[in-house]
């Protein structure tokens, strides 16, 4: 099949008409089908329900360790040492600079960019320096975007590449003070797939930011969500600042939500003695602590990080035909017709497609109308808004795959009639 742009108007016409059909066909059922974030679907799950049953009275009876006397009380701020161990083991980091919290790493991360902001990173507060800046890799994640929105921050833009953010661009805009950090999900990011490579990893550990309370935002929420079993290998990020002496630029996040439950998972950070001491001062006014029987269910059930692993290749199972359901469909009806592309990952959680320039807006909602929900065309961008209105961010792992082949067809029919709309607007 041709591309679409060599097509006569005449051919546009009889095109459209087609899926007009096949489009109404389609709407006529009513379909409610969800490919709009990266929720993990029913029989995902399923596949961590041991964990609602991992430890039960019988753990406490005549136990006089100090898992009874601790672990169902107050105290132990930064986590209990078991579950210190697995994520320091994961990150490649010591226990020590590790701490343990609730079940979100977003709420860590807010709660840090708002410890900044209030108290400072080391320094003057972030508020008490007039206008600043954050830098956003885009597309990106739109909740990473939206804590900054929030504070009144400036929002950078920063093109990812498939090496991971334009780092000629970074160096470039870190020179500016009121530059104060940047957010990146190294690994598999969200929602290009992409991990960043040996050399961008180096880049940004040897970065001398004009501001010296310049802070990264390390989200490695996919850090072994790997599709294959070759999957991408992301360096440890505190071995590569140590080099530098740089290792207060950077606080690593990370989070069991798409390992276990997503609502009742454990979140970690990990960072420099330096920053741990600063966090930990804010955490005991925050908390007396979190919620420790939570984090001894999951050590109970998974032991340790090669039991994590062993439990990833579970979620594969399921995740990885439904990344193939879509990637074939995007081939088998879009790849000739030069309107489209899109990533095929190794791993993480979406596929990020590009339709034709100044056509998202229209596919979205095309899609919409038609019972398909994605996430809104723009929110890959800072303030919603993609300068080429060309980026749509897809989560496959929700859907049965039976509803994501037919959601994935919807959506090539909305692709191609918003590209001949575009078209025939021009002829």
């Amino acid at each position: 099949m041709a591309e679409l742009r060599s097509y006569t108007k005449e051919e546009l016409l009889s095109l459209k008409q087609q899926l007009d059909k096949q489009y109404a066909s389609y709407k006529a059922q009513g379909l409610k089908l969800d490919m709009s974030r990266g929720k993990p679907g029913a029989d995902q799950l399923a596949v961590s329900n041991g964990l609602l049953d991992a430890i039960t009275s019988r753990d406490w009876e005549d136990d006089e360790s100090n898992h009874s006397l601790e672990y169902r009380n107050y105290g132990l701020l930064t986590g209990i040492i078991e579950c210190k161990r697995i994520f320091a083991k994961a990150l490649g980091v010591e226990v020590d600079n590790v701490i343990v919290c609730g079940n979100s790493s977003l709420n860590l991360m807010f709660d840090y960019i708002t410890q900044c902001m209030l108290t400072g990173s080391g320094g003057k507060p972030w508020k008490d320096q007039g206008h600043i800046k954050f830098l956003c890799p885009s597309p990106g994640y739109d909740r990473h975007f939206a804590i900054a929105e929030y504070y009144g921050m400036e929002l950078i833009p920063v093109e990812m590449t498939p090496w991971g953010p334009d780092m000629d661009a970074v160096e470039e805009l870190i020179k500016d003070p009121s530059v104060k950090g940047m957010f990146c999900v190294p690994k598999y990011s969200n929602p290009t797939g992409v991990t960043y490579s040996h050399k961008t990893v180096k880049r940004i550990a040897a970065m001398c930011p004009a501001a010296d309370d310049f802070r990264i935002i390390w989200d490695n929420a996919y850090i072994i969500h790997d599709l294959t079993d070759n999957g991408d290998e992301l360096d440890d990020i505190f071995d590569v600042l140590k080099k530098y002496g740089h290792e207060d630029m950077v606080i690593e996040f990370t989070s069991t939500s798409k390992i276990s439950f997503p609502g009742a998972g454990v979140a970690a950070l990990a960072a420099s003695d330096r920053n741990i001491e600063m966090i930990k001062s804010r955490m005991s006014v925050q908390t007396i602590g979190y919620d420790k029987l939570n984090q001894y269910r999951h050590v109970k059930f998974y032991r340790n990080v090669d039991g994590i692993k062993k439990h990833m290749k579970l979620h594969r199972k399921i995740l990885a035909p439904k990344f193939k359901c879509v990637v074939n469909q995007f081939e088998d009806k879009l790849s000739d017709l030069g309107i489209a592309s899109w990533t095929d990952p190794k791993g993480g959680y979406f596929i990020s497609l590009d339709v034709m320039p100044g056509t998202a807006k229209r596919v979205y909602q095309l899609c919409k109308e038609c019972g398909i929900t994605l996430t809104a065309a723009g929110a890959t961008f800072p303030y919603g808004i993609d300068p080429e209105d060309k980026n749509l961010r897809i989560a496959p792992s929700y859907p049965p795959v039976d509803e994501l082949m037919v959601a994935t067809r919807i959506l090539c029919i909305c692709v191609k009639l918003a590209a001949i709309e575009k078209l025939l607007a021009e002829k």
